[in-house]
Formats: C-alpha cells, sequence, structure tokens
C-alpha cells in the first residue's frame, strides 16, 4: 500500500543560452531523475511526472553514461529502462492539471537537474505557485543539482529577476527577489567550478550567470563542497538541496527521511482501550 504521493517536477528544455547569442544541449539528467525518483518507489510512494506543457522531459545526452552510476553498466541498464518503459516516467501531466487536481494530494515534491531548469523552471509562474503551496506547508521539497534554480520561480518577479541576471545587473536583480520565500534558507546547488566543466565539454559557451550567483542575489545561504563532484546535500527545514550528479542517492535518501518523518507527525494518533 502507498503511504503518500509525490510530485516530481521535469523540465522541457532541450537548448540553453550561452553567451554570444548561441545555444547548447540541455535536458534532465537521466541519474538524477531515475535514482531519486526509484528510491521513492521502493519506499512505497506513488510518484507523479509533470512537466510544464505536459510532455515528457527530454533526457540530456551528457548524462546518458554508466559513468554518473559509478561505471556500473547494471544500475545503467535498469536506470536507461526506467527512464524509457516505466509507466512513471510516461504518464506525465502539465503542471497546470496538476495544480487544477489539487496540491494537497502530494506528501512532497522533487526536481532533478540537468540544466533544463534553468531555461524553464526558474521562470515557470506554474513552477512559483507549486513551490508555495509546499513551502507554505513545511512539506518535503527536494531538489538536486541544477534543479534548485527552480526555487527562483516561487518570487513575484521570476521573470524579470533572471532577466537581469542575464543582462548582468546583479543589483537589479537583488532588488526584483523581494518577497522570495526562501530567504535566509541554508540550501546548495552545482557549483561554479563544477560548471566550467560543462561550459568547455558540453556547451562550448558560457553561460550568462552561475547558479550559485543567482541563489545567493535571491536571499539564499549558499554553499558548495570543498571539492567538485563530490557529494554534498543540504537540509534546511522542508528543503533538501544536492549540489551535483553524484548527489543523486543521497537527496534519494534524504527527502525519504523527510516524508517518513512527515508523514509520521500527520497521522493521527489512534487510542486503544483495555
Amino acid at each position: 500500500m502507498s503511504k503518500a504521493k509525490v510530485l516530481v517536477v521535469g523540465s522541457n528544455a532541450t537548448q540553453i543560452e550561452v553567451q554570444g547569442g548561441k545555444w547548447g544541449p540541455t535536458g534532465n539528467y537521466l541519474n538524477e531523475t531515475v535514482v531519486p525518483v526509484m528510491a521513492l518507489i521502493r519506499a512505497t510512494y506513488d510518484v507523479q511526472l509533470a512537466t510544464p506543457d505536459g510532455t515528457k522531459p527530454h533526457m540530456d545526452k551528457a548524462s546518458d553514461s554508466a559513468m554518473h552510476f559509478g561505471g556500473d553498466t547494471a544500475a545503467y541498464s535498469r536506470a536507461r529502462s526506467f527512464w524509457t518503459d516505466d509507466p512513471v516516467m510516461n504518464q506525465v501531466l502539465p503542471l497546470g492539471a496538476v495544480i487544477e487536481k489539487g496540491l494537497d494530494d502530494y506528501a512532497g515534491v522533487f526536481v532533478p537537474g540537468g540544466q533544463a531548469p534553468v531555461v524553464d523552471l526558474m521562470q515557470d509562474p506554474q513552477m512559483g505557485e507549486i513551490l508555495r503551496h509546499f513551502h507554505g506547508r513545511a512539506k518535503p521539497t527536494a531538489l538536486l543539482c541544477h534543479g534548485p534554480i527552480a526555487l527562483v520561480s516561487a518570487m513575484p518577479r521570476a521573470r524579470e529577476f533572471r532577466a537581469a541576471l542575464i543582462a548582468g545587473d546583479e543589483s537589479s536583480a537583488k532588488e526584483l527577489a523581494e518577497g522570495w520565500p526562501y530567504v535566509g534558507y541554508r540550501m546548495t546547488i552545482f557549483s561554479a567550478s563544477e560548471e566550467k566543466w560543462v561550459e568547455k565539454e558540453i556547451l562550448h559557451g558560457k553561460m550568462y550567470f552561475t547558479m550559485p550567483q543567482a541563489l545567493s542575489a535571491a536571499g539564499g545561504d549558499v554553499a558548495t563542497a570543498k571539492r567538485d563532484f563530490e557529494p554534498h546535500v543540504i537540509v534546511d527545514r522542508e528543503l533538501i538541496t544536492g549540489q551535483n550528479p553524484r548527489s543523486d542517492h543521497s537527496v534519494g535518501e534524504a527527502l525519504v527521511k523527510a516524508l517518513d518523518e512527515t508523514n509520521s507527525q500527520r497521522r493521527p494518533n489512534v487510542a486503544t482501550h483495555a
């Protein structure tokens, strides 16, 4: 029997802007999506995948490798099959439909990475509505790698905030961040030094802003690990953030733990009488 239902929000982006008016390939990362989702399912949580337009997320080709599974080809094959064939990954709802049906049905929310969320989820008003719902009710909210950039959408002027960062106007971005519900939260995200590898090897161009720069300008208390590509997870109140692809298992474990604790606290006590 299912303990509860968890919402997983993916991106629909397939390209991302880089400096010079160019675009690089992007998508959601295979391991960052599948590893936490499979952890939820093993813990007997139901999962509903949703995206802005209701179509299946695009897999970032850079993630389609056993390298992201510690070289374990069997684990990679299971993950690839899950992404391709499992009903969870193929019965996708639009964010609008999820909101219309009712967010109270969900015990928590998870946003995987890959750079794609920087393009759409970061400035999607429906993503913002979803996050504000979970924040207001202190429901577990987990985001991984570039996924935490979606937190920006919870501010009233997310689109303008993003545009200011692209324009290099960080001062205006800080002003536009007024009303962000995660001000002062401790959090992590893909580091600026880790991003340099992606820019060189995948995008072949430089991004307009770094992820820590964006969340710091919004008002977050951002910290990244001393060593690149080492697992790093920060939990602050309902918020769970993981820094990079290698944080996939840790984020899944932290989310399951938070959900179990929340469900236990909310389960009504049943009095017994002799």
